[in-house]
């Protein structure tokens, strides 16, 4: 948000001043000043610390994807019919949906030493949950 309302300020500036040569998308975030690029990582870590204190009352079995999907996982085996009934494959995305995009508010994928997303838990979890789906029930 900060970034935007800076290139807002910039662009009216040079609209005001007459600067005809500029070409939109060819400036830098190299031209942030260090006083705005030491705000802008203040807020940073307030949003990250922030992030962290989201699931800090809730039961390790209700914000742990991978806890989350094993208990669907025994209610499709124990009760399939029950399961199915229930659409659960149509709701399990807009459930993880909040605990996915808590454990992202920290990836760049812009960055050197970015963790690619089939690497993360959360993701990990989820295909394994995907894979499980797909055994026959003989197996």
């Amino acid at each position: 948000e900060f970034i935007t309302i800076y290139r807002t300020c910039r662009r009216q500036v040079r609209e005001c001043s007459g600067e005809a040569d500029h070409h939109e998308g060819m400036s830098s975030d190299d031209e942030l000043t260090l006083t705005e690029a030491t705000e802008f990582q203040k807020s940073r870590d307030n949003v990250l610390e922030d992030s962290r204190k989201i699931f800090e009352d809730v039961h390790a079995d209700f914000c742990d994807i991978r806890k989350i999907l094993l208990k669907f996982q025994e209610w499709k085996e124990k009760f399939p019919d029950s399961y199915c009934d229930a659409y659960i494959s149509f709701c399990l995305p807009k459930l993880l949906n909040p605990l996915i995009r808590v454990q992202l508010i920290n990836w760049n994928p812009l960055e050197q030493n970015f963790t690619e997303l089939e690497e993360m838990p959360w993701f990990r979890a989820i295909e394994e949950f995907s894979d499980a789906k797909n055994i026959p029930e003989s197996k």
